[in-house]
Protein backbone atom coordinates (compact mmCIF):
# COMPACT_ATOMS: atom_id res chain seq x y z
CA UNK A 1 0.00 0.00 0.00
CA UNK A 2 1.21 3.54 -1.23
CA UNK A 3 2.19 5.83 1.99
CA UNK A 4 0.13 8.96 2.43
CA UNK A 5 2.50 12.19 2.45
CA UNK A 6 0.78 15.32 4.00
CA UNK A 7 1.92 18.94 3.65
CA UNK A 8 1.56 21.16 6.78
CA UNK A 9 3.05 23.18 9.59
CA UNK A 10 4.57 23.03 12.49
CA UNK A 11 2.78 23.84 15.54
CA UNK A 12 5.11 22.12 18.58
CA UNK A 13 8.31 20.58 19.15
CA UNK A 14 8.19 20.57 23.00
CA UNK A 15 8.59 16.80 23.03
CA UNK A 16 11.81 15.18 22.28
CA UNK A 17 11.65 13.81 18.85
CA UNK A 18 8.02 14.47 17.98
CA UNK A 19 6.63 17.03 16.16
CA UNK A 20 2.90 18.13 16.05
CA UNK A 21 2.02 19.45 12.66
CA UNK A 22 -1.18 20.91 10.99
CA UNK A 23 -2.16 20.07 8.54
CA UNK A 24 -5.54 22.21 6.68
CA UNK A 25 -7.82 20.68 4.04
CA UNK A 26 -10.62 22.63 1.95
CA UNK A 27 -13.48 21.66 0.57
CA UNK A 28 -17.10 22.41 -0.53
CA UNK A 29 -19.42 22.34 1.36
CA UNK A 30 -22.29 19.54 -0.17
CA UNK A 31 -25.19 22.15 0.24
CA UNK A 32 -24.35 24.89 1.36
CA UNK A 33 -21.50 25.15 -2.07
CA UNK A 34 -19.29 27.44 0.22
CA UNK A 35 -15.86 26.29 0.84
CA UNK A 36 -14.86 25.63 4.32
CA UNK A 37 -11.13 25.00 5.29
CA UNK A 38 -10.49 21.98 8.23
CA UNK A 39 -7.28 21.14 10.36
CA UNK A 40 -6.11 18.16 11.77
CA UNK A 41 -2.97 17.85 14.03
CA UNK A 42 -0.48 15.02 13.25
CA UNK A 43 2.22 13.80 15.78
CA UNK A 44 4.88 13.00 13.87
CA UNK A 45 8.47 11.33 14.57
CA UNK A 46 11.67 14.01 14.14
CA UNK A 47 14.64 11.89 14.35
CA UNK A 48 17.39 14.90 14.72
CA UNK A 49 14.80 17.64 16.15
CA UNK A 50 15.65 19.85 12.81
CA UNK A 51 12.15 21.71 12.34
CA UNK A 52 10.89 24.63 14.16
CA UNK A 53 7.79 26.20 15.24
CA UNK A 54 6.05 27.45 11.88
CA UNK A 55 7.79 25.59 9.29
CA UNK A 56 6.26 23.74 6.64
CA UNK A 57 7.50 19.96 6.46
CA UNK A 58 6.06 17.19 4.35
CA UNK A 59 5.20 13.94 6.28
CA UNK A 60 4.87 10.34 5.57
CA UNK A 61 2.60 8.09 7.24
CA UNK A 62 4.90 5.17 8.59
CA UNK A 63 4.26 2.09 10.81
CA UNK A 64 3.27 2.76 14.78
CA UNK A 65 6.31 4.67 16.55
CA UNK A 66 4.52 5.20 19.46
CA UNK A 67 1.06 5.63 21.30
CA UNK A 68 -0.04 8.47 18.98
CA UNK A 69 3.28 8.99 16.27
CA UNK A 70 2.06 7.37 13.19
CA UNK A 71 3.67 9.72 10.90
CA UNK A 72 7.60 10.76 10.00
CA UNK A 73 8.59 14.33 8.86
CA UNK A 74 10.81 13.90 5.54
CA UNK A 75 13.90 14.52 5.53
CA UNK A 76 15.27 16.28 2.08
CA UNK A 77 16.82 12.97 1.60
CA UNK A 78 13.79 11.42 1.57
CA UNK A 79 11.97 13.65 -0.70
CA UNK A 80 14.78 12.99 -3.67
CA UNK A 81 14.47 9.51 -3.12
CA UNK A 82 10.43 9.61 -3.78
CA UNK A 83 11.00 12.09 -6.65
CA UNK A 84 13.54 9.67 -8.36
CA UNK A 85 11.60 6.84 -7.75
CA UNK A 86 8.20 8.66 -9.03
CA UNK A 87 10.36 9.18 -12.39
CA UNK A 88 11.67 5.85 -12.53
CA UNK A 89 8.23 4.53 -12.32
CA UNK A 90 7.28 7.34 -15.29
CA UNK A 91 9.67 6.26 -17.42
CA UNK A 92 8.87 2.56 -17.10
CA UNK A 93 5.81 3.82 -18.35
CA UNK A 94 6.61 5.74 -21.04
CA UNK A 95 8.36 2.60 -21.69
CA UNK A 96 5.80 -0.04 -22.22
CA UNK A 97 3.69 2.28 -23.59
CA UNK A 98 5.80 2.49 -26.52
CA UNK A 99 6.47 -0.87 -26.30
CA UNK A 100 2.93 -1.71 -27.06
CA UNK A 101 2.20 1.27 -29.63
CA UNK A 102 5.44 -0.36 -31.48
CA UNK A 103 4.12 -4.30 -31.41
CA UNK A 104 0.20 -2.82 -32.67
CA UNK A 105 1.84 -1.10 -35.49
CA UNK A 106 4.36 -4.20 -36.61
CA UNK A 107 0.86 -6.25 -36.26
CA UNK A 108 -0.97 -4.57 -38.65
Amino acid sequence: MPKRILQGTVTSTANAQTVTVSVERRFKHPVLQKTIKKSKKYRAHDEDNSTQVGASVLIRECAPKSKTKRWEVMTPAMIEEQKAQHEELARMERERAEAKQAEAQGAE
